[in-house]
C-alpha cells in the first residue's frame, strides 16, 4: 500500500494478510517477508497433516477388541466424545486408559486443541501443583521465572489426569475449584486465570473405598464421575487375544523390518492360559520381545518369557484355589480324628494341641464331640 495507516494495517490482517508493507518497498525486506510467509504456510500444512494422522490413529474403530464389554466401551466413547462432560476411566494398569482418553479427545470438537497427559502418581504434591497450575516468579526456591501450568497449556483442549486417586487431599480441593469455576490461581499468585479445558481422569484404584477412608473427596469424585467408562482386564476378554496379537505382530514386524508370520499353537495356548496381570501393555511387551528375538517364521514357546510358559518351558500349570484358613483347620481336625479312630487324646497329640483346645476348635467348626470327662 501507499497509505500506511493503522486502520488499513488492521483491516489487511483481518482479511488474512500475513504482513503489511508500505511503499517504497525495500526488496530485501520483501524477500524476507515472503520467505517467512511461505515458512508459516508450510508449517501450518505440516501441523494440519500431523493432526489428521493423530485423528486417524485414535479413531474409535482402531481400538482393538470385539467382546461385548469392549463394544460397550466403544459406544460410550462415541457418545461422550461430542460433549464436554468430564469423564472418569476406570481399569487396571495396562488396560489402555490413556488410549481411550485420546480416542475421546481426537473424536471431539476439541480435536484441534492439545491433549496433555499428566501422571499424577509420579510427582510429589508441590511439583504436581506447579505442573498443573503454574507459578509466579519467586513463589518458591528455584522459581526464577513465571511458568504457565498445564491447565493453561490445555486451554481449548483436553487435560488427562492419570492415576487421579493419588492426588493429595489439599490438591484435590484446588482441582475441584477448577472444575466448578473454570478458573485457578498460579502457585504464589493472586490473579484468577480463566480456562476452557475438558478434564478426563483415570484410576486403577477403588475411589469409593478411598472416600470411606477419608483419602478422596466425595464432591470431587462426583465432579469427575459425570460419565464413567470401565475397561475390562485382558483376562476377562480372552477372545480379543488373537486380534491383539495380530495387531502387535504387524506393528513390530514393520518397526523392526522382521517377517514373523505368527505364533505356534503351543505358544498361543500359553498366551490364552496366562492370567495377564499387566493386561494389554504386558501382552504388547511380550510380542515386541518375541519379534525382536525372532528372525522369521513362527513364534514358539521358547521365544516367550518364562513367566508365561513356566520355567521348564511347558504350559503354565493351573494354580489351585486358595483354601480359607478356617476350612483348613476344620479339615485337619476331621483328618486327625479319623486317623486316631475317634480317640480325642490321640487326635490332639497328632495336631500338637491339648484336648481342651481340640474341644474348643471342634465346637467352633461345628464338629460334634462328647464333652471331656474329668478322668479322661
Amino acid at each position: 500500500t501507499a497509505f500506511g495507516t493503522m486502520d488499513t494495517a488492521i483491516e489487511a490482517i483481518k482479511q488474512g494478510a500475513y504482513d503489511y508493507l508500505s511503499k517504497p518497498i525495500n526488496l530485501d525486506d520483501l524477500r524476507l517477508t515472503v520467505k517467512r510467509a511461505l515458512d508459516v504456510r508450510r508449517l501450518s500444512g505440516e501441523t494440519a497433516h500431523l493432526r489428521e494422522i493423530l485423528k486417524d490413529r485414535y479413531r474409535i474403530d482402531t481400538i482393538i477388541g470385539k467382546t461385548p464389554a469392549m463394544l460397550e466401551v466403544y459406544k460410550l466413547v462415541a457418545k461422550v466424545a461430542q460433549s464436554s462432560a468430564t469423564v472418569l476411566i476406570k481399569g487396571e494398569s495396562g488396560t489402555g486408559k490413556e488410549l481411550i482418553a485420546r480416542a475421546i479427545h481426537y473424536n471431539s470438537p476439541r480435536a484441534e486443541g492439545r491433549f496433555i497427559p499428566v501422571d499424577c502418581s509420579s510427582l510429589a504434591e508441590g511439583l504436581l501443583e506447579s505442573e498443573l497450575f503454574g507459578h509466579v516468579k519467586g513463589a518458591f526456591t528455584g522459581a526464577v521465572a513465571a511458568k504457565r501450568g498445564l491447565f493453561e497449556e490445555a486451554h481449548g483442549g483436553t487435560l488427562f489426569l492419570d492415576e487421579v486417586g493419588d492426588i493429595s487431599p489439599s490438591l484435590q480441593s484446588k482441582l475441584l475449584r477448577v472444575l466448578q469455576e473454570h478458573e485457578f490461581k498460579r502457585v504464589g499468585g493472586t490473579e484468577s486465570i480463566k480456562v476452557d479445558v475438558r478434564v478426563i481422569a483415570a484410576t486403577n484404584k477403588d475411589l469409593d473405598t478411598l472416600i470411606k477412608q477419608g483419602k478422596f473427596r466425595e464432591d470431587l469424585y462426583y465432579r469427575l464421575n459425570v460419565i464413567q467408562i470401565s475397561i475390562p482386564p485382558l483376562r476377562e476378554r480372552r477372545d480379543d487375544l488373537v486380534l491383539l496379537v495380530s495387531h502387535f505382530l504387524n506393528k513390530y514386524n514393520s518397526l523392526n523390518s522382521k517377517e514373523v508370520t505368527g505364533l505356534s499353537k503351543k505358544a498361543m495356548d500359553c498366551l490364552m492360559k496366562y492370567s495377564w496381570p499387566g493386561n494389554v501393555r504386558e501382552l504388547e511387551n511380550c510380542i515386541e520381545r518375541a519379534v525382536i528375538l525372532k528372525r522369521r517364521g513362527l513364534i514358539e514357546t521358547e521365544d516367550l518369557p518364562e513367566r508365561i510358559t513356566g520355567v521348564d518351558g511347558t504350559l503354565p500349570r493351573e494354580v489351585p484355589p486358595v483354601i480359607p484358613m478356617k476350612e483348613m483347620e476344620k479339615r485337619s481336625i476331621l483328618h486327625a480324628l479319623e486317623k486316631a479312630r475317634g480317640n480325642k487324646k490321640r487326635a490332639a497329640e497328632i495336631l500338637g494341641i491339648d484336648r481342651r483346645t481340640l474341644y474348643r476348635m471342634a465346637e467352633r467348626y461345628g464338629i460334634p464331640l462328647k464333652k471331656p470327662r474329668t478322668n479322661e
